[in-house]
């Protein structure tokens, strides 16, 4: 029983080593394989020349390539107190975010504090409205309350990508809302 113990730990140990720079340098690969075509980034950069900064929003099943999406400066991501969610932090961390721990079954009224605390100090916040357990694509109002206490606009970021025979494979797109 004690060996098992031992192997799970060093197991963990070794994803929260190994999988961060590797999962930071497959991001950065996929990112020079393709042509980035940006929708909507105007009124996000007026935002910024404003001083403004941002919620950013955008689904779970797309967190592995926002970093290659977001044009700040780093923002406060809410990413899960799992285990796994260590392991993104850390590939985060790699892009200049920090991150702010906690979801809606585990730590979700403590980050949300932090996250007004951080986002009324003047940073960009960034979280995945639809979270980890879903419903996919159904936003859930803890990034509603969010910007209602902090003042902050909701952008939202989408990527999709395509194999059509044009250079263009891959698009982020902002919608500014409030």
């Amino acid at each position: 029983m004690h060996h098992v113990f031992v192997c799970g730990q060093m197991l963990n140990w070794l994803k929260r080593i190994l999988l961060p720079p590797i999962g930071a340098g497959v991001i950065r690969l996929l990112g020079r394989t393709m042509t980035m075509a940006r929708k909507g980034e105007e009124q996000v950069d007026a935002l910024y020349r404003q001083g403004q900064h941002i919620i950013l929003a955008f689904w779970h099943a797309q967190q592995l390539m926002i970093p290659l999406g977001y044009r700040g400066l780093g923002a406060h991501v809410l990413i899960s107190q799992h285990r796994d969610g260590e392991v993104i932090a850390r590939i985060i961390a790699r892009f200049g975010h920090r991150s702010v721990r906690g979801s809606s079954t585990r730590g979700g009224a403590g980050a949300l504090r932090e996250l007004i605390r951080i986002g009324r100090s003047g940073a960009d916040l960034a979280v995945t409205p639809d979270g980890p357990k879903g419903p996919r694509q159904v936003a859930k109002l803890g990034v509603i309350q969010l910007a209602k206490t902090t003042g902050l606009p909701i952008v939202p970021l989408a990527f999709g990508c395509s194999k059509k025979k044009s250079s263009r494979a891959g698009t982020a797109s902002w919608s500014h809302f409030r």
